[in-house]
């Protein structure tokens, strides 16, 4: 394996043990592509979603806590020049592999080594599940709006409040267990999931409500934040796998999504959020 930064010598301080030995396992690399059911839906959204804000111009995009480089990868397939950054060493490696024009170092979403104003989007599609604490997730959020440029764009996922909720409840018929029901009762009050990482269940996270979300990328200092929900209420449906291989079916999800997509009383009925926003100008 390729030689890593200093910043791994820090690494298992800086990341909750239970989260490393979640993605340790390796199960991020496909599950987007369908290791999860409704992960195709997250996928195909958050795509078109990036897609409808983003230039068409080549950009410098930095993906932080971008996984196994699955965004990364598509990104760079549209002739972008993408940098992951990741505290995972398995998913730098992985990342590096994905795309032979990606890069990848292993860094912390809360102190970002690029320089100030050198990117022209940054995407944070995965740090603010597993930062607990609000102090955390600011920190994150103030390194993105450092190093984009005046301007640049940022796209920033949440877990909504009650994905776990709508999820143990209609998808996986759980929450009559009274130790999940315990766990999805607390995430449900504070916004902390404190998932045992195994058993079918997350790990150590954080859901936020779309006004928190909408809060705090504010006082990050990022103007004209919006909030949109990612794969709207067909993240519910029985049988999702079957209609998304329909071709009508499948369409129906996205227009469904579209529909309420901005809807303020929807927004929190979705397993994501999404928020886009951008750096003022200089």
């Amino acid at each position: 394996m390729a030689s890593l930064p200093a910043a791994l010598n820090n690494w298992p301080v800086e990341l909750d043990p239970a989260v490393r030995r979640y993605y340790e396992k390796g199960n991020e690399v496909d599950r987007l592509s369908g290791g999860s059911p409704s992960g195709p839906l997250e996928q195909a959204r958050t795509q078109e979603i990036i897609l409808r804000f983003l230039p068409s111009e080549s950009l410098e995009i930095l993906d932080v806590g971008g996984g196994p480089g699955v965004y990364a990868a598509w990104l760079a397939e549209q002739g972008h020049r993408v940098h992951v950054v990741d505290p995972v060493p398995l998913h730098v490696d992985q990342a590096r592999a994905a795309h032979p024009e990606v890069t990848a170092d292993i860094e912390d979403a809360r102190d970002l080594s690029r320089p100030a104003a050198s990117a022209d989007a940054v995407l944070l599609l995965g740090p603010l599940y597993h930062l607990v604490e609000r102090r955390d997730r600011l920190l994150a959020l103030r390194e993105a709006r450092r190093v984009l440029r005046p301007g640049g764009l940022v796209f920033v996922a949440a877990i909504s409040r009650f994905a776990a909720l709508l999820d143990l409840l209609v998808n996986f018929d759980r929450l009559h267990e009274p130790e999940v029901f315990r766990i999805v009762e607390e995430s449900v009050r504070t916004g902390v999931f404190r998932g045992p990482g195994e058993a079918g269940l997350f790990t150590t996270g954080y859901f936020h409500l779309p006004r928190e979300l909408s809060e705090e990328m504010a006082e990050a200092g990022f103007e004209a934040v919006e909030v949109l929900q990612v794969e709207g209420p067909g993240y519910l449906v029985g049988d999702l796998e079957g209609r998304w291989s329909d071709p009508a079916r499948r369409e129906a999800l996205f227009k469904a999504a579209r529909l309420v997509e901005r809807e303020p009383e929807m927004l929190a009925a979705s397993s994501h959020l999404l928020a886009v926003a951008r750096r003022e100008e200089a």
